[in-house]
Formats: structure tokens, C-alpha cells, sequence
């Protein structure tokens, strides 16, 4: 980005070096912004905030009160929810943070949060608004379902367990590929898990419409309650029943349970959210934030060697919660499992590897979104407040059992379910075409990607969703 950030070594009164800028954006005597940074370019104003966003976190982790006070009043003089991706994401990380810090009073946290109402209907209306706004859930449905067709076929009585019940648009579309076997359609029953009994009860009523239009035999079993309070034995596999599994962005907060346990055993565990050296942080090419994000964030710090440990076979076997559960799915003998998780480690101990993680993959969501709608868009607004920014704040603020957004790379889930037994199945081509297909429908900047039989779904070249393909060892 030439002529867009100096060189240290060169000064100017509208364009301050950057080196100018680190002593001011660290530096608790320099009091608020300069008046020049209201006038940076949006490329130059993003790069400043990624780089003050960093600082701040480091100290929000080094608990050091006074600087992340001074960070979080230079961000704010630049992040807005309603600019451009770098400051409406940097809106949200500053909420997160001040948060985090929050916590340590929790007298006052308590106060200033005891009025608020959390609604979980926001969250499901917010939901489906990202349904409606990206590709990423319909592609998940449309690969999910060409495998259940591809392991159904010729079977005569079909159960899929849906583990997070709430959009019908999947099993709406599943049943009309059913209708238009040869064969005719098989005995069709839908589990549905969900927490909310209405959103279940809309479910049933919309599924059995579609499966009367199409004279499909159906049956919807509703079942209330969170995956983590689920007992397996009461799904109600009967003999006969092909079974199929669908787990879409729901495993890793089962991870959750498993960390408290572990945190309880380990007092030494909360030391690991200590602060990055600023050494590692602070220096940065000067680069526009387009091609910052192209470059899949190069300059920010790598992982922490204790954000790796949780890869080895060892760490994952001490995870009983996730373990059993999985344990649980397999001897229900499925035919098919398919899971989708966000292609991101969200899940590590240490919050600096936790922000850095966050930032990249947050910052290819607001950028994908806002490349959808427009930047005023009132529903993209909701999508960024009630969806990323509350998963944003539970990454960064939350720990223990309250930390459920423990999103975790594929590689991850591949040892979890080959340790529980499972065996992979390869995802189609006809899958993958089926996907390609739904993305030319003006989906620009998307891209399906096969790797070793899975799929990511990628914005540009950024894979941010992941779906694998299991079944039970007996199958193979």
C-alpha cells in the first residue's frame, strides 16, 4: 500500500510515522487520539485499530487496568457498529474485552448486567437471518443431504437425528430429493433436539405440511433440551431404522464441561491466559486491511505452544463429556453422521491465541457479510450484534462451563471421532457439485474445497466452515 502508511523514518503533521503511533497508542501520559486519526483512510484506520485491538488485549490478559482503560478510549474513537467491517468488528472485540475486565469486579458486573433479558428468540431470529444473508448454512444442508440420499438408498425406513433442530428448509429439501426415488420414498422420521419446545412444535408443523404435499409416510419426534443435558438412550432407535445423524456447529460446545473439569484439577490452568509479549504484536508491515485479510492476517502472532497441546491423542482423551457423547452416537450404529464446525480455534487457554484466532476468522465473516448487504442493512446489523457479537463475547470474556464457543479446526474433530470409533466417509463429488451449483446463484467470493474427502466452505480462500462425513465401523 504504497504512500498509504510512512516509513519510520519519515514525519509529517497529517501522517504520523508508526512508530509515532505506537508511543501514543501505548503511552497512559498521551491522553486521547490525535484529531489526524479521524481522517485516516479506511485501509490506514484498520490497520491502526487491528493493531490497538491487540495492545488492549494484551493488557485486558496482563490485568493491567489502567492501559486497557487508555486502549479501550483510543479504539472507541474509531470503532463504530455501524462503519466499516475493521470498525464495526472492532466494536464488538472492545465490548468483549471491557467485559472480560468487568469480571473481575463482580459486584459491578452483576449490577450493570442484572437488568438485562437474554433472549434466546433474538439468538434463533438472528439465526436464521444468517441462514437467509449466507451460503454457509444451505451449503451445509444441501452436502449433508446429498450424503443421507447417497447412504439411504433402497433403505425402507430412514431416522435422521437432527441435533439442533430449529431450520425446516434442510429436511424440506431432503424430503422432496426422497420423493423423486425410483424406488418411491422410504418411512421418513426426523428427531428433532432442541431447547426451546416452540421452536420444535413449528418444526413438526411445517414438516409434516411438506411431507403431506408429498405423501411421504413422517413422523417427527421432539425433543427439549440442550445438547449437553441430552441422554442419548431416550432417541428411540428401533431395529430396521437406517439411522443418520446431523450435527451442524453443535459439537464444540460440548468442550465446555470438559474444561471446567479439567480447570478444577489443574489450579495451575489459569495462568495460561497470560499476556503476549508486545514484541510479538506490535510490529506490522504496512499493508492496506485488503490485502491484510487476503493474506490471512500474516502478521499476526502464531499460536502459543500451549494452544497446541490439545492436537496430541493424549488431551483429547481427557475429555470425558465429549468423549461419552460421541461414545453414545456410536452405539447407536449409525449408518451417517455428518458434522459441520467453524474451520477455527476458538478453543485455546491462552485469551491472546484466543483473540488472535477470533480476529482473523470474525474479520472473513463481517467481510463476506457486508460484500451480501449493504452496510446499513438493518438485518446484517442484527446478524453482527445478536450472532458474531455475542460469540465474540463469549470467546473472549467467558471461561469455564460459560465458555461454550469452543470452535476447534477439523484436524480436531477427525482424531475426537476416530478415538470414539467412527470411521470417515468420503464426501461425494455429487455433493461437492451440488454445492458449486447453489453458489452460482450470485454467491461471488465463495469457494467449496475438497481435502482428503471433507469439504471447506471458504470465503475467498479463507475455509470457515468444515463437513466431514462418519459412520459406524460395522458399515465399512
Amino acid at each position: 500500500m504504497a504512500g498509504l502508511i510512512q516509513e519510520e523514518n519519515s514525519s509529517s503533521i497529517t501522517s504520523p510515522p508508526v512508530h509515532f503511533f505506537h508511543m501514543m497508542s501505548l503511552s497512559p501520559g498521551l491522553g486521547s487520539p490525535y484529531p489526524w486519526l479521524r481522517e485516516l483512510k479506511s485501509e490506514e484506520r484498520g490497520l491502526y485499530l487491528i493493531r490497538l485491538l491487540l495492545a488492549c488485549a494484551n493488557h485486558v490478559a496482563a490485568c493491567s487496568v489502567e492501559n486497557a482503560n487508555i486502549s479501550l478510549e483510543h479504539i472507541s474513537h474509531l470503532a463504530s457498529p455501524e462503519g466499516d467491517a475493521m470498525q464495526r468488528i472492532a466494536a464488538y472485540f472492545t465490548e468483549a474485552l471491557a467485559h472480560r475486565m468487568l469480571k473481575g469486579w463482580s459486584g459491578l458486573y452483576r449490577a450493570l448486567n442484572s437488568t438485562k433479558i437474554s433472549s434466546s428468540s433474538e439468538r434463533i431470529m438472528a439465526q436464521r437471518l444468517f441462514f437467509e444473508l449466507c451460503p454457509f448454512l444451505k451449503l451445509s444442508y444441501v452436502i449433508t443431504n446429498q450424503a443421507i440420499m447417497e447412504a439411504m438408498e433402497g433403505e425402507k425406513v430412514v431416522h435422521i437425528i437432527d441435533l439442533f433442530s430449529f431450520e425446516p428448509a434442510q429436511w424440506i429439501n431432503l424430503m422432496q430429493l426422497l420423493s423423486t426415488r425410483p424406488e418411491g420414498p422410504p418411512h421418513l422420521i426426523i428427531t428433532g433436539i432442541h431447547e426451546q419446545k416452540e421452536v420444535l412444535d413449528q418444526m413438526a408443523a411445517r414438516l409434516t405440511e411438506e411431507a403431506e404435499n408429498l405423501d411421504i409416510p413422517f413422523q417427527f419426534n421432539p425433543i427439549v433440551s440442550k445438547l449437553e443435558n441430552l441422554n442419548v438412550g431416550s432417541l428411540r432407535v428401533r431395529m430396521g431404522e437406517a439411522l443418520a445423524i446431523s450435527s451442524v456447529l453443535q459439537l464444540h460446545s460440548l468442550l465446555a464441561a470438559d474444561d471446567d473439569m479439567l480447570r478444577r484439577n489443574s489450579p495451575s490452568s489459569s495462568m495460561n491466559s497470560s499476556s503476549t509479549p508486545l514484541s510479538r504484536i506490535l510490529p506490522v508491515n504496512p499493508r492496506t486491511l485488503g490485502e491484510f485479510l487476503k493474506k490471512d492476517f500474516a502478521i499476526l502472532p502464531s499460536p502459543s505452544s500451549d494452544s497446541a497441546s490439545p492436537s496430541s491423542p493424549f488431551s483429547l482423551a481427557q475429555s470425558p463429556k465429549m468423549g461419552s457423547f460421541l461414545n453414545a452416537l456410536w452405539g447407536l450404529s449409525p449408518k451417517l453422521m455428518v458434522v459441520t464446525e467453524q474451520e477455527s480455534d476458538h478453543n485455546a487457554s491462552s485469551l491472546m491465541d484466543r483473540v488472535v484466532e477470533a480476529l482473523k476468522f470474525y474479520a472473513a465473516l463481517f467481510d463476506c457479510l457486508e460484500s451480501t448487504v449493504t452496510q446499513a442493512h438493518t438485518e446484517r446489523q442484527k446478524v453482527e450484534k445478536m450472532l458474531f457479537g455475542e460469540e465474540i463475547k463469549n470467546i473472549i470474556a467467558c471461561e469455564g462451563p460459560e465458555r461454550k464457543e469452543r470452535h476447534e479446526k477439523l484436524e480436531k474433530w477427525i482424531l475426537r471421532l476416530e478415538l470414539a470409533g467412527f470411521g470417515r466417509v468420503p464426501l461425494s463429488y455429487n455433493g461437492m457439485l451440488q454445492a458449486k451449483r447453489l453458489l452460482s446463484y450470485g454467491y461471488d467470493g465463495y469457494n467449496i474445497k475438497d481435502e482428503n474427502g471433507c469439504l471447506f466452505i471458504c470465503w475467498q480462500d479463507c475455509p470457515l466452515f468444515s463437513v466431514s462425513a462418519w459412520r459406524f465401523r460395522r458399515y465399512e
